[in-house]
């Protein structure tokens, strides 16, 4: 066994030693040392700051784009707002011992169903550094140990908020993180069902694939967000403009900002110049369809990768469709079962849409960005799972736990 692969067997073992101490904390525990971790990472914003500079000085060396960039930087209002969520976490139910269902047998035995932590979880993540927080505290939150692996481009932010946060009162080793950047570690960590009971890749397709051909445990997959709005013949265009300017350029770098639009072949001509002129407004590059060259002449023109590309830059796909079943067949066949939007004036025609695209989360008449943990009121996230088994969309408090029976008898034997 290599040094690597030592070091990360010892995590796990430490791991699961911390995760059934987190077990026995209560509540209240628990919610102070979250609040306690708040305060550190207010009270370290220098060394924060100083950390993240490394980081962004090494990406743009290597070339990073503009949005990788935007993804791995940090300044006071992006660390506050870490330490905010910090905060709210502490002030949300905490869902372990909270009964789901319970019912008595004729026998008289009296079952219970109660939620637990999952226990160990390792999390293996790119670029941006708020996860490292996200994840440590979520997780915490619900009792469960966390092992954090992040990427090589984000490793001194990395590293500075994990000490920020094992420093604030929590069970030795309750919140760890992988000292090592290269693929090796990934491998280890996945191989390691002795100690993991659930892991969760955040990043680039790749990375994901890469994890779920190696993990002998459980796998949540985040994959692309690659996000449809479709603009119905019946929707109001005034709104449709709004939703598709919002949904792309309030912050292109992330797993919710829209990707591709469809527009009804019946108000194409109509409202196609009035979004073009208001993306171009915001600097998105718009490649059309064949149909959409026609009516926006400076578009370029989309090529087939176009339909399946996460851009998580300012450009943006467009396409023209005939019929509401072409726009839900072209998302199912081209999405990445995240976030997918139609607007329209039509409540039946929402509700077919609702009820026929195929992914975590089916939006009416509002913007893609609204797919996070915080919108939902779940407080930080660890991410918005495009898995259907366990945890869907996405994950707040909740989807970290798991369940147990609990069986309270008075004696009965089977006879």
């Amino acid at each position: 066994m290599s040094a690597i692969a030592e070091t990360i067997h010892q995590m796990g073992k430490q791991a699961r030693a911390a995760a059934y101490k987190l077990a026995q904390l209560t509540s209240d525990e628990k919610d102070t040392i979250l609040r306690a971790m708040a305060i550190a990472i207010r009270q370290r914003v220098p060394e924060l700051l100083a950390a993240n500079a490394k980081d962004l000085i090494a990406g743009r060396e290597k070339g990073l784009s503009n949005a990788m960039l935007d993804r791995l930087m940090l300044d006071e209002k992006r660390i506050e707002a870490m330490a905010a969520g910090i905060d709210q976490v502490a002030t949300l139910p905490d869902p372990v011992g909270e009964i789901i269902h319970a019912w008595d047998r004729p026998n008289g035995i009296r079952i219970a169903q109660a939620r637990v932590p999952i226990g160990t979880i390792g999390i293996i993540y790119e670029s941006r550094p708020n996860v490292t927080a996200d994840a440590a505290v979520l997780c915490f939150k619900t009792g469960n140990a966390t092992i954090l692996r992040g990427g090589s481009e984000a490793i001194h932010s990395n590293v500075a908020i994990a000490e920020a946060l094992a420093a604030a009162g929590a069970p030795d080793h309750a919140i760890q993180l992988i000292p090592f950047t290269d693929r090796e570690s990934v491998a280890v960590l996945a191989g390691m069902d002795k100690w993991l009971d659930l892991i969760i890749p955040r990043g680039g397709k790749g990375l994901i694939e890469t994890v779920v051909s190696l993990a002998r445990m459980p796998v949540i997959k985040h994959y692309d967000g690659i996000c449809h709005l479709f603009a119905d013949k019946n929707a109001d265009l005034e709104m449709a403009t709004a939703l598709t300017v919002n949904s792309k350029t309030q912050k292109p770098g992330v797993c919710n900002a829209l990707e591709v639009l469809l527009v009804h072949r019946d108000i194409a001509a109509e409202f196609l110049p009035k979004v073009a002129a208001a993306l171009r407004e915001k600097n998105v590059e718009i490649r059309g369809c064949s149909d959409v060259m026609e009516i926006i002449p400076d578009a370029k023109p989309a090529t087939e990768e176009d339909w399946d590309t996460e851009f998580l830059e300012l450009i943006i796909a467009v396409k023209i469709v005939d019929s509401l079943e072409d726009a839900v067949a072209h998302i199912n066949e081209h999405g990445s079962h995240h976030t997918d939007v139609i607007v329209t004036r039509d409540e039946a025609t929402a509700e077919r849409f609702l009820h026929s695209v195929d992914s975590a989360c089916v939006f009416h008449n509002c913007s893609t960005r609204f797919a996070d943990g915080g919108e939902f009121g779940f407080g930080a996230e660890i991410g918005i799972s495009t898995d259907k088994l366990h945890a869907r969309g996405p994950m707040g408090l909740r989807e970290l736990t798991s369940y147990q029976y609990r069986v309270r008898g008075n004696g009965q034997i089977k006879g």
